[in-house]
């Protein structure tokens, strides 16, 4: 068996088998195929495509290449993945949530790029924060916390690490196939028993078109499934923020926020309730999503997903009372400015992307990896659509490290909001679902 016969059955449209597919991700782990077998391969996936039996075996490949939690725990392990927005910060609301309703919840998260925010970012605006931990140290702190929110360490899948450099400059990215075994290869490296995804649409989302954003959950829900996980899929809107805050340490607070009960987010709400629900019901914790949303509602307002938040936070290095005082220890940046409308009327359209990269632009977002960020700038108090406004009302606030900067990203989202005089049809914020039955 070698690299280029497989290349010329995937190029031909020839099916592999699994032993073919266990080899290639091996020698893409181990440095025996080159990078240039691997962008042949890459390519000719994209182009031809893989059936639904080869993209599981391809996932189960990629994880296997390297290290697969095991766990013994009295619960169920879960965990929950989005494809990534602006002011998506359901991860820090949902994870002690999950905890806090008896599931265990190893969530491996992953930096920003581009418009998006990234969960670790965000947490690490906070103090000592730690998102690099052994597999020995995730063990403890999931059995005595309930979940820790950390990296992917150097151990995970390290077939998906080599072929999604060399897919990122092949123009080879976009391949539904290879998403699916990439996102998958991954969470399963945790160990789950059950995983939601949220699988985002809309001008604010990575996939803008909502048919191609279901045929990727379908894809994701049916190669997790394959694979002995139990799965499901919620199509949720990104046309607007989905809280009210886009940058890391605003993000924190307005979930630490949500959490405490000193804030209520509906979206924000909405979308965690929805997935959390869903998760619960995977995982045997409630008879159905409906029940499992109701458990949600209860650890959200007595306090225990906000006790289980602050556990997390100190197991993790942060601050004792952190969730006494938040403030005291998120940085704020020095400058705030509001960005206010021009006309009145009713908001009926809101350019999400622009948002994510001014908060980019502000600092708070890298366009490489080894970009260095200012935790503490960004957007909030970002109106909703269907919000009525006057001319003059803030559409949003601007936290910037200087004048200069807030003024040029005012500049930069002046037509961001288009504001009219007839109430617009809002999109559904949580569509359909899509699970092993759809």
């Amino acid at each position: 068996m070698d690299a280029p016969s497989i290349l010329a059955k995937v190029r031909d449209g020839n099916p592999l088998d699994r032993s073919e597919l266990v080899f290639f991700a091996g020698g893409l782990a181990d440095g025996t195929v080159t990078d240039s077998q691997g962008a042949a391969f890459a390519m000719a996936v994209l182009l031809n495509g893989l059936s639904d039996r080869e993209r599981v075996e391809l996932t189960l490949a990629m994880r296997d290449t390297g290290k697969v939690q095991k766990w013994d725990l009295p619960g169920p392990v879960l965990d929950k993945h989005s494809t990534g927005g602006v002011g998506d910060n359901v991860s820090l609301v949902l994870a002690p949530a999950l905890a806090a309703c008896g599931a265990y919840v190893p969530m491996i998260s992953g930096r920003g790029l581009g418009h998006t925010g990234g969960t670790l970012d965000k947490l690490e605006a906070i103090p000592g924060y730690r998102t690099a931990l052994s597999e020995e140290e995730l063990a403890e702190v999931v059995k005595s916390v309930g979940c820790a929110i950390i990296g992917a360490g150097e151990g995970i899948a390290p077939a998906d690490k080599r072929l999604y450099a060399i897919r990122d400059v092949t123009a080879t990215v976009e391949s539904v196939d290879l998403i699916t075994a990439s996102i998958l290869s991954k969470k399963l490296a945790a160990g789950l028993e059950g995983l939601v995804l949220d699988v985002k649409t809309g001008n604010g989302a990575f996939i803008t078109e909502p048919e191609q954003a279901a045929s990727l959950a379908r894809s994701l829900v049916s190669g997790a499934n394959g694979a002995g996980c139990k799965t499901a899929a919620l199509l949720t809107d990104m046309s607007e923020p989905l809280a009210r805050a886009a940058g890391n340490a605003l993000e924190t607070a307005s979930a630490v926020d949500l959490l405490s009960g000193r804030g209520d987010d509906a979206r924000l709400r909405a979308v965690t309730l929805a997935l959390g629900g869903a998760l619960l019901e995977l995982g045997g914790l409630a008879a159905n999503s409906q029940e499992g949303e109701a458990r949600i509602v209860s650890v959200l307002e007595d306090g225990r997903a906000a006790e289980c938040f602050g556990r997390m936070v100190y197991a993790l290095g942060g601050p004792t009372d952190f969730m006494d005082n938040p403030d005291a220890y998120l940085p704020s940046s020095p400058c705030q400015f509001d960005l206010a409308a021009k006309s009145g009327g009713v908001v009926s359209q809101i350019k999400t992307r622009a948002l994510g990269l001014a908060v980019v632009h502000l600092g708070g977002g890298r366009l490489r990896q080894d970009d260095e960020l200012d935790l503490s700038v960004g957007l909030d108090r970002i109106v909703e659509i269907g919000q009525t406004v006057e001319p003059g009302d803030p559409l949003l606030r601007i936290h910037a490290k200087d004048a200069e900067s807030a003024r040029q990203v005012a500049t930069e989202l002046e037509d961001a909001f288009l504001v009219s005089e007839e109430a617009p049809a809002v999109p559904a914020l949580i569509g359909s679902r899509i699970s092993s039955k759809t």
